[in-house]
């Protein structure tokens, strides 16, 4: 039996922490959604103790996404650090607790809610102690804040099966695991696009470069981070508008800095600026839903299918192929699953502020699940091992 374990344990897909949470990951984010549709109209019943629409927002936000992250962290860790990555049993430890999260989420109503709750919280509780661990022993104090966040993520994940337990359907934990998504986005997104944007445009096309991580950024995150905490708290407040829309307008110029209009003839730099744009689509939006009446969830979905559902494609695709020795280009294949992520983000947008929204909302829908199912398809042999190396051309971060 430990021989057989050994064997698993050393197979190019549990040789780091990107491999099988992004696989995984992926899959999970397209099959959901395809659960999800027939459950929101009626037509399957999910034997979870969530109603059909926070088991749908609960399995996004506390499934797919920590998936994702956990395998970004566990890459660019030891990047951070000089450390050895995770990888082996205890890489296969978590996979299979995430799994076990995924089940016990989904039939609740069965194993009850306590136990979904202990098991699906304790994956993001390992990670993040694995996480600090890894960067104290580093002494990278810096990405410190990293795990700190993702820590939030953990808070919100308890708050939300304890408010769909005591108040029966979760509010204010799904803006809180929302607000995470977007700060870590505009976190990390604002170190690695003008890294990479600055080190592609100094090779292949001089002249304007973005603008550094620098102390706009941080007042812009800043600026972020208390709005947030207010929407948080208050979403419909004419404050917390006023908030949204300076932060809004703070990543607007913030986007302009980097020179992302320079990257058209590279598609694994353009869609990071694309995915990035959300966030200040998804800013502006919620700050709208006060001023000018718009649906309160034009904004969440912006964050969620527009600046998550896109940079986490983006950031997988990237890093699949920096980590395991491809060139760093966007195929027509890549290009196609960025195209149905990108349509996917406008169709749901657009299918809550237009009140016909059935067609909109099948169609968004359709495009996600292609989105992520295409990237296990076509990043799927390289990430098991299938497609061999070719030669070490990139890391997850160069920030």
């Amino acid at each position: 039996m430990s021989s057989r374990l050994s064997a698993i344990a050393d197979t190019p897909l549990l040789s780091a922490g990107f491999r099988p949470f992004f696989l995984l990951g992926a899959l999970y984010a397209g099959l959901s959604i395809l659960v999800w549709i027939p459950a929101f109209h009626g037509r399957l019943e999910i034997a979870s103790v969530f109603v059909a629409r926070d088991w749908h927002i609960h399995e996004m936000l506390y499934g797919f996404l920590p998936a994702v992250v956990t395998g970004f962290l566990f890459t660019a860790i030891p990047n951070w650090t000089g450390r050895l990555p995770i990888r082996g049993l205890p890489l296969l430890g978590l996979v299979l607790l995430w799994l076990a999260g995924r089940l016990v989420v989904t039939f609740s109503a069965h194993t009850g809610w306590l136990i979904a709750m202990l098991v699906d919280t304790s994956f993001l509780a390992l990670v993040v102690l694995a996480a600090a661990r890894e960067i104290a022993a580093g002494k990278n104090w810096r990405n410190l804040a990293v795990v700190g966040i993702v820590s939030c993520l953990l808070i919100g994940n308890v708050a939300f099966h304890l408010e769909a337990r005591y108040v029966v359907m979760a509010d204010i934990s799904i803006r809180i695991g929302v607000a995470v998504v977007v700060l870590l986005i505009s976190l990390i997104g604002g170190r690695i696009i003008p890294s990479f944007t600055r080190n592609w445009l100094v090779r292949e096309n001089p002249g304007r470069l973005p603008v550094p991580f620098a102390r706009f950024d941080k007042m812009t995150l800043v600026m972020s981070a208390a709005a947030l905490l207010l929407w948080i708290a208050r979403p419909l407040d004419v404050v917390t508008a006023l908030f949204l829309g300076v932060a809004g307008l703070l990543h607007i110029v913030r986007v302009a800095r980097w020179a992302g209009d320079r990257t058209l003839r590279e598609g694994l730099l353009l869609i990071l600026h694309i995915g990035y744009a959300f966030v200040t689509i998804g800013f502006l939006l919620a700050a709208a839903a006060y001023a000018y009446d718009l649906p309160a969830s034009a904004g969440l979905h912006a964050w969620m299918a527009g600046a998550a559902g896109v940079m986490t494609l983006a950031v997988m695709s990237r890093a699949t192929l920096g980590h395991t020795g491809q060139a760093l280009h966007a195929s027509k294949a890549t290009m196609l699953i960025y195209a149905m992520i990108i349509l996917a983000a406008v169709l749901r947008i657009s299918a809550v502020l237009m009140p016909d929204h059935l067609p909109l909302l099948h169609t968004a829908a359709l495009a996600w699940a292609l989105a992520f199912i295409g990237f296990a398809v076509v990043y799927g042999p390289v990430l098991i091992g299938y497609r061999k190396r070719r030669r070490a051309v990139g890391r997850i971060s160069e920030a």
